[in-house]
């Protein structure tokens, strides 16, 4: 007889009944795949990206898919964090998972306004998406300066009431240097990565697939450099991680909490299967079994050299 495994995991102050959340994004709010996957199985929730004030969007075509993967520019379309609050938090609190709010600003008073209003919900974490542009210094991206980082994280840090997590951008020179200008401003957690930035052009019109010319890129394609990071990062700060990138069926999975993230984020696999994440849920425990693991953080960060 196999014996049951243990699919709890506590990130440290976020605990979650299995390591499977669905990345910020992928999923909307929840409502979208409900008939496709109980809602229940999966650990988390990383709802669609917010706003303070609501977003259109980028116009189209602002999706394409691209060899082992897709290019967005969707453009953070969203009803706005009032919006979600009085219309999406009270669907997704009947279920039993953790709710994890994605905010997304183009100053720091932004987040940190976001961050107070959510702090008075029920929303069991806030994920903070640095990859936003900051107008305050010409559009570079909060996520790809250390100082950056730590200026963003501090500050948010002061207005949240809610466990942290901050999500970092692989479009970096070194991901080791910018996870640790996190934790030291105060994350409670991490969660990488987010798309790499790329391009795809049709030849016969001679003009970009998207819109906007450029988007982030995920799905199977950017898994190793994913997988590399968060090892990486995994090895530098003692907070936890949530690893994402490219995560496709069990074994993905496996493979990132071996690396060393204590959880992980299903993303660009919902659009090909809506019940990726509860399959790749059963695929974990299953490998756990057949390996004669009684617990999921048996493995993590237990990689073999």
């Amino acid at each position: 007889m196999v014996n049951k495994v243990d699919m709890h995991v506590d990130l440290k102050g976020l605990k979650m009944k299995n390591p499977i959340t669905v990345a910020s994004g992928t999923f909307g709010f929840g409502r979208e795949y409900e008939p496709y996957v109980n809602l229940n199985e999966i650990g988390g929730i990383m709802v669609k990206g917010l706003t303070l004030e609501p977003r259109e969007g980028n116009p189209v075509p602002r999706v394409a898919e691209t060899p082992m993967g897709i290019l967005n520019s969707v453009g953070l379309q969203n009803p706005g964090v009032k919006a979600f609050i009085e219309n999406e938090l009270p669907y997704l609190t009947q279920f039993d998972t953790k709710i994890i709010a994605n905010i997304n600003g183009n100053t720091i008073e932004e987040y940190c306004r976001m961050a107070e209003i959510l702090s008075d919900t029920s929303v069991h974490a806030l994920e903070l998406n640095i990859s936003c542009p900051n107008v305050k210094e010409g559009g570079v991206a909060f996520g790809v300066r250390p100082e950056m980082v730590f200026e963003v994280t501090k500050k948010v840090r002061k207005h949240c009431g809610k466990y942290l997590i901050v999500k970092l951008s692989p479009n970096v020179r070194d991901i080791k240097e910018i996870a640790l200008s996190a934790e030291e401003a105060g994350a409670d957690c991490l969660s990488l990565i987010n798309t790499l930035i790329g391009m795809a052009i049709d030849i016969e019109t001679q003009k970009p697939v998207l819109a906007r010319g450029i988007g982030g890129l995920s799905g199977p394609a950017i898994k190793p450099v994913a997988l590399r990071m968060v090892y990486e990062a995994a090895r530098t700060v003692k907070i936890p991680i949530i690893g994402m990138g490219g995560i496709m069926e069990g074994e993905d999975a496996v493979e990132f909490l071996l690396a060393g993230a204590s959880a992980v984020s299903v993303g660009t696999a919902s659009f090909v299967n809506p019940s990726a994440a509860a399959d790749i849920r059963e695929g974990v425990e299953a490998y756990l079994a057949r390996k004669g693991y009684t617990s999921v953080q048996d493995i993590v960060g237990k990689v073999k050299f």
